[in-house]
């Protein structure tokens, strides 16, 4: 393993909307017969390097979520933001590459995409060329298993309506904060039911601001539910969801991803992940494949690392795929 490389990797910041840096850095240190640097549009850059004509591509992303936090190497570990999530699967995935090309075999490509952390704007960027291949792999951290399928999701923006009025006379207003506290019981108490293969439907809520005076009523709330949907669940949420709009809630669909199944190969592990990737906005490939070093479980947080001894297993797991395939 090329420590380091993935140490000045690493070291630089490349939270989501600074990965342009990272992508000009990675096209003048990589090493392959073809390089090419492609605007996504919001200033950010993906990078496709090629070895032939490719039919398979490995691929994944180059930005992080925040905050930045500098890389510390230790005996078996790596610990830093990106280690595990996504920079980890550039080291193995370039080293992979390298060690094909190494074997003689070409028809392969590496794709480092930007904005996967907030939207996936490079996919979305990317499906849009006449780039065209058989078979995709995902570098996410999935412990090495290739994924069998993995939730949806759906975001909504929702704003709760008030009456505002004197604090110290509840009874004359309608409190935002109060409508909001109504609608996240709902929430809670809602069965969304058990899927058989990827489990229960869950979600999450951030961006809550309700800027009111502590002596007046909020007149708004504001915030963003995020679910993970299930096969079982994907519709019925959509649904519920578009019938609680009304005079008191606006509900605005942002969209989202319909939970999918991926290929998987003989005589390598597999298993379901509620996690997001690229792959559902790739469509320039016919079959996808998910599987990386490192664990979901470490990912966006601030103790996040990978163990050496994980990348070093993927290299090996994504040349057998490349050509298994």
């Amino acid at each position: 393993m090329d420590s380091k490389f993935f140490k000045d990797l690493l070291s630089i910041d490349s939270t989501t909307g600074k990965e342009r840096d990272l992508a000009i850095w990675l096209h003048e240190t990589l090493e392959a017969p073809a390089k090419e640097l492609m605007e996504v549009g919001d200033g950010t850059l993906n990078l496709l390097l090629s070895w032939g004509q490719p039919r398979v591509v490995f691929c994944t992303h180059m930005d992080t979520v925040p905050p930045y936090i500098p890389p510390v190497f230790e005996e078996d570990k790596v610990t830093g933001r990106g280690s595990c999530d996504a920079k980890g699967q550039i080291l193995a995935m370039y080293s992979a590459c390298r060690q094909l090309e190494a074997e003689g075999k070409s028809g392969f490509a590496l794709l480092l995409l930007a904005g996967e952390e907030s939207g996936s704007w490079g996919a979305k960027a990317f499906a849009k060329t006449p780039f065209q291949a058989p078979f995709l792999i995902v570098g996410e951290p999935s412990g090495n298993k290739m994924v069998s399928a993995a939730k949806g999701t759906l975001s909504y923006n929702l704003t709760f309506l008030g009456k505002p009025f004197h604090s110290g006379y509840p009874q004359f207003g309608v409190s935002a904060v109060e409508l909001f506290n109504q609608f996240y019981n709902k929430l809670k108490a809602k069965d969304f039911g058990t899927d058989a293969e990827l489990g229960e439907t869950t979600w999450n809520i951030g961006l809550l601001e309700s800027p009111n005076p502590q002596n007046i009523l909020s007149p708004e709330l504001r915030c963003r539910l995020y679910f993970r949907t299930t096969f079982a669940s994907h519709a019925a949420v959509q649904e519920w969801m578009d019938a609680l709009a009304g005079e008191q809630l606006r509900v605005e669909a942002r969209g989202g991803d319909a939970p999918a199944k991926y290929l998987t190969l003989p005589g390598f592990e597999s298993a379901p992940v509620a996690f997001g990737s690229d792959a559902p906005h790739l469509g320039n490939f016919g079959h996808k494949i998910i599987c990386g070093p490192g664990s979901i479980r470490f990912a966006h947080r601030d103790d996040e690392h990978i163990l050496l001894a994980d990348i070093e297993k993927a290299v090996s797991l994504y040349v057998k795929m490349f050509n298994q395939l």
